[in-house]
């Protein structure tokens, strides 16, 4: 579903040249839901706007199903972004001047979708992650977590090839970011979502089927849950702390 070929990214300061992602390759198979975690500077957020593509990388290949996205002018990407790819932020992203069930219509406004099937399906998510009985308020007059589930409802209802989640959990409390979590696995499980997501939380990753950890700009090594979720935030509390200690960061 998402395949990543040889992708390198360095920054120009002056004379100096940063290298921060090195000949990155991976593949995310459909349906699967994978965290990318690594120390504050590792490439993580780098990583992920450049699969989105916004902003520019220099050398190797993204593929969105079967489609090459590389080369693609800033209108065909905006297609892409649009009708395959979704978004979760940390910050919500929310319109404050939309209600919940218009956030979540937006893709479909924007992509001009016939409105009684947008509402069917707005109405479908509204129910899967348990925000129906919000849906006719406005953000902030909802918690962070049914703002988060919003905007995961938000993110599926173009029913895009990946999701793609920055630090989804960061600004949440631990109940909240249960309640997330959750809407995760729950679009994973009921609706086959495939999930990219960056965090350093290894208690939010221990849900995942699989963690990639970077390190210094490149895999250090990928560990694929095979075990219950506390037995794998065990393993990779362990991993980190081989490390050196996993702090909140913000690449």
């Amino acid at each position: 579903m998402l395949k990543v070929n040889n992708l390198s990214k360095s920054y120009k300061t002056g004379k100096l040249n940063y290298e921060v992602l090195m000949d990155i390759s991976f593949e995310v198979d459909k349906g699967e839901f994978v965290a990318v975690m690594g120390p504050s500077g590792s490439g993580k957020t780098t990583l992920l706007n450049s699969i989105s593509c916004f902003i520019p990388f220099d050398n190797g290949e993204i593929l969105l199903g079967d489609q090459e996205i590389t080369g693609l002018n800033e209108e065909q990407l905006a297609d892409v972004r649009n009708r395959k790819l979704g978004f979760v932020f940390q910050d919500f992203m929310l319109l404050d001047g939309l209600t919940v069930f218009e956030n979540i219509c937006m893709p479909q406004i924007i992509a001009e979708k016939e409105v009684k099937k947008m509402e069917v399906l707005a109405n479908k998510l509204c129910e899967i992650f348990g925000i129906s009985h919000i849906k006719n308020k406005y953000p902030t007059e909802i918690s962070g977590g049914e703002k988060q589930r919003t905007a995961v409802a938000r993110a599926l209802i173009n029913q895009p090839h990946v999701i793609l989640a920055d630090e989804p959990t960061g600004n949440l409390d631990s109940k909240s970011c249960r309640a997330v979590v959750d809407a995760f696995l729950q679009a994973k499980d009921e609706m086959g979502a495939t999930i990219f997501m960056v965090t350093h939380d290894s208690y939010v990753a221990s849900f995942c089927d699989r963690v990639i950890v970077l390190k210094d700009g490149k895999i250090h090594t990928q560990l694929r849950r095979s075990c219950k979720q506390t037995e794998f935030m065990d393993i990779l509390l362990e991993t980190f702390k081989q490390l050196g200690s996993l702090k909140n960061d913000n690449e």
